[in-house]
């Protein structure tokens, strides 16, 4: 199995036909179809099914489209870092992390690095814990920025300063924004919207004091800002993380913390014994600085 094909199978499998992706390709249909029948016969696997219309994946085909993105991710990713000059400080350092203000501390290094070596360049991935593990265990992210509780036994890592507040985002004519903070028992009832990596064994379960499926759970979410509108618009209580969401000024929303008081620290984690490229060893050094 080359890269080759494997650019040719994610042709196809965004087109959705030979032609497209063909002309996409700069080949013809026939050496492209004898391609993928190869690389079918191959993996001895069916990766395609062949409709009248359009071409669809199957679910073999779906796990080598996902496979592949991260192959050629990887590819683009290494040849990036190998391809800099030993004498000069460049290239590009990949961060993945929920959404949290702390990641303020990662955005200060990450300009300190940038006003020495401005031909640095920063990618921020968004996710869940299972993404952001995903992602550095392959090797496509260089840190993973994780909200406790989270295993970081096989990861070197760094505990960040600040640590951020839970609590409840709400209209600010809905009953509960009269209170100066939230208890488990004004939620028992109440419309919740919460995040799909907490609704497994978490601090907030905990914090309730019942289990998920004992409580009213209209909605999730993986975005806080994406809550925000469903709370926006009367379908809930969010739970979540304090400063994600502006609530100043002419917004229909206010913050209320939790009680008893819930915080969660962060740690930017990164794999044991990763060589680095010189840029993102840089930006640590720098992170390690600003921390100490």
């Amino acid at each position: 199995m080359e890269l080759r094909e494997l650019k040719y199978f994610l042709a196809l499998a965004r087109e959705e036909s030979i032609l497209k992706a063909a002309e996409a390709l700069y080949v013809s249909q026939p050496n492209l179809s004898r391609q993928m029948k190869r690389l079918e016969e191959e993996l001895g696997q069916q990766l395609f099914i062949r409709g009248s219309r359009k071409i669809t994946l199957t679910q073999a085909g779906e796990l080598l489209k996902k496979r592949a993105e991260e192959i050629l991710e990887l590819q683009k990713k290494t040849e990036a870092e190998l391809s800099s000059p030993p004498a000069e400080i460049r290239g590009d350092v990949y961060i993945g992390g929920g959404e949290s203000y702390v990641l303020q501390i990662v955005a200060r290094a990450a300009h300190a690095v940038r006003e020495r070596y401005p031909s640095v360049k920063f990618h921020l991935y968004s996710g869940d814990m299972t993404a952001i593990k995903e992602k550095l265990d392959k090797g496509l992210i260089d840190f993973g920025v994780f909200i406790e509780p989270a295993d970081l036994t096989k990861y070197d890592y760094l505990r960040l300063p600040l640590a951020d507040t839970w609590g409840v985002l709400m209209r600010k004519d809905s009953p509960l924004a009269k209170k100066q903070f939230i208890t488990p028992e004004d939620l028992w009832n109440a419309p919740i919207i919460r995040s799909r990596h907490s609704l497994d064994k978490s601090v907030i379960t905990d914090w309730f004091q019942r289990k998920s499926e004992e409580l009213n759970i209209v909605a999730t979410y993986d975005l806080l800002y994406n809550a925000s509108l469903l709370v926006a618009e009367g379908v809930g209580y969010a739970v979540g993380l304090e400063h994600i969401i502006n609530t100043s000024g002419d917004s229909q929303l206010c913050f209320r913390p939790l009680f008893p008081k819930l915080v969660s620290h962060l740690d930017i984690a990164w794999k044991k014994y990763q060589v680095f490229p010189k840029c993102s060893e840089i930006f640590l050094k720098k992170l390690q600085e600003s921390v100490i």
